[in-house]
């Protein structure tokens, strides 16, 4: 039994915050666009249609970013793959702003989408690979929760620079519009990333799979102490293959039945569903969405910075319980309340009316509308938001847990991409009712699929995860 007492959790907490700023910066950049959308349509003269694509051109990036770190990090490290992204996190905030044409806007978003798909999985990944197993959901939760804050950030700065300009497509500073200098705020978390990254050492189970076990036991004497170093190193050496092969994609066939392994296929369930409910719709759409039910684009921009807030705190929820009570409760009880309130905006939606514009007019119901949709926020960052994250970065085995990611991940962006591609098209055919009716039945389906499916991982170490 390793000596808990030894544990340097000082370092183990700061090392995990470090990794969180790839998860603010995700947060960030996938917020910021929520109050640009009105810009580009003016600058690029973009119709529906390219609009949607200038929005979520990002999510093209991200799923091959996810895809790519997951099986580059098993190859190069945890810590060069998130330097990389911070890297593209800073070149792609400043061309976005820049950017002149709708091409090239598409160009940087991508690159930024690269940035943010890989932190995505690595920086949950690395987490749980520093993580003692009993701290590992709450230290893995600290993601969710700064992704959340990126986006209440990216909020609250697209709000107050909209609100200094005058607008979104009013001229701020230098001559140049408002929505430009909310990509270019992002150049400053970016820049601290790549800083802080030069100072955190790799991922101990990265190092023995690699086999440089020198490193990795001084990496393991750092965190655990010098007398756990032998028993921590000999445990993470055994849950590798017997031949210690480098780990790669053909590790998620099983050897024997060349299929591919069960908890493949419930990390990739996991990545879909929390897509499928619609999260994202709310977080890049925001402002089009609340401007659709009869909100000022002022009084759309301040509700995002409510469901922000709202947000902040479901996940301070989880983080203090998650390690106490589990992943699959959590799991349940998300699923069951963003059914609910999904319903309930619906039925909103379905019965409200159209005035003379074709725009739709709430009235009281409005406000009926604005407390179901934070109901529903506060569901989802309670469990689907943090637990998804937690449990992709913890639930694979040593051996496939890089190929594991980048499937997973990769699966996770391409539904993003399909839900938020598809949102404006569905507002135009069917409605807000009609879209938010595919959502609720998602989260419905979501339900059913973790109580038959997903098996609990609280307060087991990473080198007793099965296959």
């Amino acid at each position: 039994m390793p000596d808990k007492n030894n544990e340097n959790i000082l370092l183990i907490v700061l090392v995990s915050c470090v990794a969180t700023i790839g998860g603010f910066l995700f947060g960030f950049d996938s917020g910021v666009i929520n109050g640009t959308v009105d810009g580009l349509q003016a600058a690029f003269k973009s119709d529906t249609a390219g609009t949607g694509l200038n929005v979520s051109s990002m999510l093209i990036g991200c799923a091959i970013g996810a895809f790519s770190a997951g099986w580059l990090a098993d190859k190069f490290g945890r810590k060069p793959i998130l330097m990389v992204a911070a890297i593209c996190f800073i070149v792609s905030a400043w061309g976005s702003g820049i950017a002149s044409t709708s091409a090239e806007f598409v160009v940087f978003r991508i690159l930024g989408g690269l940035a943010v798909g890989a932190a995505s999985v690595m920086a949950p990944a690395y987490i749980s690979e520093i993580a003692p197993a009993r701290y590992r959901g709450t230290l893995s939760s600290i993601q969710q929760f700064a992704i959340i804050f990126g986006l209440f950030s990216a909020f609250v700065s697209n709000y107050l620079l909209a609100d200094i300009a005058g607008s979104s497509t009013a001229q701020l500073w230098s001559g140049f519009q408002a929505w430009r200098w909310m990509f270019w705020i992002e150049l400053i978390p970016a820049t601290l990333f790549l800083v802080a990254l030069t100072f955190i050492p790799e991922s101990p189970r990265y190092l023995v799979m690699s086999g440089k076990s020198e490193k990795a036991k001084a990496v393991l004497s750092r965190l655990y102490g010098a007398t756990n170093v032998d028993q921590k190193f000999s445990e993470i050496d055994a849950s590798l293959a017997e031949d210690h092969h480098t780990p790669g994609l053909k590790d998620l066939l099983d050897t024997a039945s060349k299929r591919v392994r069960p908890i493949v296929w419930i990390g990739i369930g996991l990545a879909i569903f929390q897509q499928l409910v619609g999260i994202n719709v709310v977080f890049y759409y925001g402002a089009v969405l609340w401007q659709a039910a009869g909100f000022s684009e002022a009084d759309a921009l301040l509700i995002n910075i409510i469901s922000g807030a709202v947000s902040i705190g479901a996940v301070f929820i989880t983080m203090y319980l998650i390690d106490k009570i589990g992943r699959k409760p959590f799991l349940l009880v998300g699923s069951l309340g963003m059914a609910m309130s999904l319903a309930i905006m619906v039925f909103v939606f379905a019965n409200s009316g159209i005035d003379a514009n074709g725009d739709l007019t709430l009235g009281e119901m409005g406000i009926v509308a604005l407390l179901a949709a934070n109901i529903y926020v506060f569901f989802f960052n309670l469990s689907w938001g943090p637990v998804m994250w937690v449990m992709l970065g913890e639930m694979f085995p040593n051996q496939i847990r890089g190929s594991g990611l980048a499937v997973a991940g990769f699966a996770q962006w391409a539904a993003n991409f399909l839900v938020t591609s598809t949102f404006l098209t569905l507002l135009a055919s069917i409605g807000l009712a009609g879209a938010y009716g595919l959502y609720t039945l998602g989260a419905i389906v979501s339900l059913l699929f973790v109580y038959r499916f997903v098996r609990e991982t609280k307060g087991k170490e990473l080198e007793q995860m099965s296959y």
